[in-house]
């Protein structure tokens, strides 16, 4: 079996507040749009959104729109300078968990949420 991962599809509540935060804040260009699912263009791996509500009534997969948090995975975007980005975020408003710190093994990271309660790692590259 040869697997390649091609995207990732955040589910999402409110649709607005995502764009915002992946388009405005983070600056991830959209790929493409259609209704309410989004494509941003973020390298060899497509970060996607779709709205809860609309994947309910497309795929019937049972997904509640009452989660009070969706922080059961990371996604990591890696940057040269991990202080001078968080600060830029943090005067946008978005929520910090996680301030700049090196690990053990050399990388610098830090985190923030997104609306909807997912961690977004903001890290330097390992190695």
């Amino acid at each position: 079996m040869n697997l390649n991962m091609k995207y990732l599809i955040l589910y999402v509540n409110d649709l607005e507040a995502s764009l915002h935060f992946y388009r405005d804040l983070l600056g991830l260009p959209i790929k493409m749009q259609v209704d309410t699912y989004v494509e941003f263009e973020t390298g060899a791996t497509t970060l996607a959104v779709n709205t809860r509500k609309s994947v309910n009534e497309l795929l019937d997969l049972g997904l509640t729109t009452d989660v009070p948090s969706a922080s059961t995975f990371e996604i990591g975007f890696v940057t040269e300078d991990v202080p001078g980005t968080l600060d830029q975020l943090r005067q946008q408003g978005v929520r910090v968990v996680r301030e700049p710190e090196t690990k053990p093994w050399g990388q610098t990271v830090a985190y923030v949420t997104d609306p909807d309660g997912h961690f977004v790692e903001i890290c330097t590259a390992i190695g």
